[in-house]
C-alpha cells in the first residue's frame, strides 16, 4: 500500500463495531487469528502485581523486581539463581492452568471454521485450550523448549519435567492440575536450584538457554518451518476467499508479523474482512477502511460479544 494514512477506532461506536464482528464471522469461510501479547494478558497472564508477589516475592524483596519479563533478562550472579527465576516463570506461564477460560471462548468461535492461528505469544496457551496444534504456529518460541546457547545444532527440548524438578527443589509443591504452590509462610523458597540441574547442551555442553527470539541465535527447528509452511498452504488456499484476519492484543514492538501482512492480504483481497481488537491502538490503513472492523477494547468483551451473537455458552465461572 503507498500510503499509511490510517483510520482509528476513535471515528466509530464500538457497540457496532462488535455487532459487525458477530457478523462477519458469522459470513467468512476462513479465519487467521493474530494474536499478541494483549490476548494473553487478557486471558490473565499478567507479568506484575499478585503473580509477581505470589511467585516472586523473595526476588521482588532481594532486587527489587517490578515485573517478570523484563527481570528475565537480568544478570544473576549465579546460573544457579538463574534458572531458579527461570523454572519459576517458565512453570507459571506455560504449564500451570491458564487464569480464565478465554482462550477456551475463542476455541469455541472458530472451532467450526476453517481456521489458523499466528501468535509471537510463547505461553503455548492456544494448545493448552484445546486449538489443533497443527493450526498454530508460533513464530517466536516456546517457553517450554530450550536450546543450546550457542547454538551448536539446530534442536530443541521439552523442559516440562526439568523445570518441575527445579521447582519442587526450591520448596514449591505442584498441585494435580499443575498449579504451582508456594512453600508455607514460615518456609521461604530456595532462590537457587541445585548445580546438577542447570541444563547444559547435550551435544556440546554448553548452558541451555531458552527457545525465544530475541537475537540471531534463535532456533528455528523442525517443527517451527513445518509450522510455517502449513501457515502459508493456508493462505494460499483461502487469498482470493472470505477470510477474516482477526487480530488481537497486537500491539506495535513487532507490526511486520502479524500487522503489516494482515493490512497487505486484506487490501489485496476484495472479499478479506481486517478485524483489530485492542483497546486504545484500533486502526486500519484508509485503503481498507471499508473493509474493516475496529475495536477500542479488549479481547474479553470482544469475544463475549462475538459469543453472544453465535450462542456459545459461557462456563459456570466468569473471566477475573
Amino acid at each position: 500500500m503507498s500510503s499509511l494514512t490510517l483510520t482509528s477506532a476513535s471515528t466509530r461506536t464500538c457497540s457496532q463495531e462488535l455487532d459487525k464482528l458477530g457478523r462477519a464471522l458469522g459470513r467468512c469461510d476462513a479465519v487467521v487469528v493474530g494474536a499478541g501479547s494483549g490476548f494473553s494478558t487478557a486471558a490473565g497472564l499478567t507479568y506484575t502485581g499478585e503473580r509477581l508477589e505470589r511467585y516472586f516475592a523473595d526476588f521482588v524483596a532481594r532486587y527489587g523486581f517490578a515485573d517478570m519479563y523484563s527481570r528475565g533478562f537480568f544478570p544473576f550472579r549465579t546460573e544457579e539463581e538463574l534458572w531458579a527465576y527461570w523454572s519459576r516463570y517458565i512453570w507459571i506461564n506455560r504449564y500451570a492452568p491458564l487464569p480464565n477460560d478465554l482462550y477456551e471462548r475463542l476455541h469455541a468461535l472458530v472451532a467450526d471454521k476453517d481456521y489458523f492461528i499466528l501468535t509471537t505469544n510463547v505461553d503455548h496457551c492456544f494448545q493448552r485450550a484445546g486449538f489443533d496444534k497443527r493450526r498454530l504456529f508460533y513464530t517466536q518460541g516456546d517457553y517450554g523448549l530450550w536450546q543450546c546457547s550457542e547454538p551448536c545444532h539446530n534442536g530443541t527440548y521439552d523442559n516440562r519435567d526439568a523445570v518441575r524438578r527445579m521447582v519442587e527443589a526450591q520448596g514449591f509443591r505442584v498441585a494435580e492440575d499443575g498449579e504451582l504452590l508456594p512453600p508455607a509462610m514460615d518456609d521461604a523458597p530456595k532462590r537457587l536450584v541445585p548445580t546438577s540441574l542447570v541444563p547444559r547442551c547435550p551435544v556440546c555442553g554448553r548452558p541451555m538457554a531458552m527457545n525465544l527470539r530475541a537475537d540471531d541465535t534463535f532456533v528455528e527447528d523442525e517443527g517451527w518451518h513445518a509450522a510455517a509452511a502449513r501457515y502459508q498452504d493456508f493462505l494460499r488456499r483461502h487469498r482470493d476467499g472470505r477470510i477474516l484476519y482477526l487480530e488481537i492484543g497486537v500491539g506495535g514492538n513487532t507490526p511486520a508479523i502479524i500487522k503489516f501482512p494482515f493490512w497487505r492480504m486484506t487490501a489485496e483481497n476484495p472479499s478479506a474482512t481486517y478485524v483489530c481488537v485492542n483497546p486504545g491502538e484500533a486502526f486500519a490503513p484508509a485503503q481498507i477502511a471499508d473493509r474493516s472492523i475496529l475495536i477500542d477494547a479488549d479481547a474479553a468483551e470482544a469475544i463475549t460479544r462475538a459469543a453472544a451473537w453465535h450462542a456459545i455458552p459461557r462456563k459456570a465461572f466468569p473471566l477475573q
